[in-house]
């Protein structure tokens, strides 16, 4: 089975990564899903979705759980029962999934030119700032790192461009910080990316204090 990486931020916190290599009934036949998960996937229409959506039940394994661990509030966001937090990701052909003592977040995309058409809507010139470097790169990255914050808010509703704020960062470097300011939450992340063959960008966000 391909888990393609495990990172360890630190000590309280785990990161699997899955190249989804296998069909999806190699995947299918060796997952036990509740009821819930059973409903979600016999009403996805893509198999590539439907493939994503059973690896993160693998990486659950890999990190001691199963699918009845599983829960999610009235908001979408993924809970465990022991009381950890987890984040869940998966774009064509990775998945991810980051377990810790502390809130974390975690998204995974793939590198593509479209998103130059849409970078108004999220990057905020006031707050964001670009370099000189691979543009579809690096509104990627602001993307994941907007994504990653947004999955630790623990009550939806914000926007990408008004809300969360990404400092400053060069590739090299593989880390910014950023922030969510709102009416009832003004925090600071530090944010970590990486590039995952050149095409997919992971970026996964956790409190400043928690390192």
């Amino acid at each position: 089975m391909p888990l393609f990486k495990t990172i360890k931020p630190n000590i309280n916190t785990t990161l699997h990564i899955w190249k989804i290599e296998e069909s999806f009934d190699e995947l299918f036949e060796n997952v036990d899903l509740n009821e819930r998960s059973s409903q979600r996937l016999s009403g996805m229409k893509s198999e590539l979705h439907k493939r994503g959506f059973l690896s993160v039940r693998y990486l659950l394994k890999q990190a001691g759980y199963t699918d009845f661990d599983l829960y999610y509030n009235e908001f979408g966001k993924p809970l465990l029962k022991d009381g950890k937090h987890i984040s869940i990701t998966h774009s064509y052909h990775f998945s991810a999934i980051i377990v810790s003592n502390n809130v974390v977040g975690v998204d995974i995309e793939k590198n593509r030119e479209k998103i130059i058409n849409i970078y108004d809507k999220f990057v905020n010139t006031e707050k964001d700032s670009l370099s000189g470097e691979d543009l579809v790169k690096q509104l990627t990255v602001i993307w994941g790192a907007k994504e990653s914050m947004y999955k630790i808010y623990p009550h939806g509703g914000l926007s990408f461009k008004n809300h969360i704020a990404i400092d400053p960062f060069l590739f090299a470097n593989e880390k910014s910080t950023g922030r969510v300011v709102c009416e009832d939450w003004n925090k600071e992340y530090q944010i970590f990316f990486e590039f995952l063959q050149e095409e997919f960008t992971l970026v996964y966000a956790m409190p400043l204090d928690s390192l």
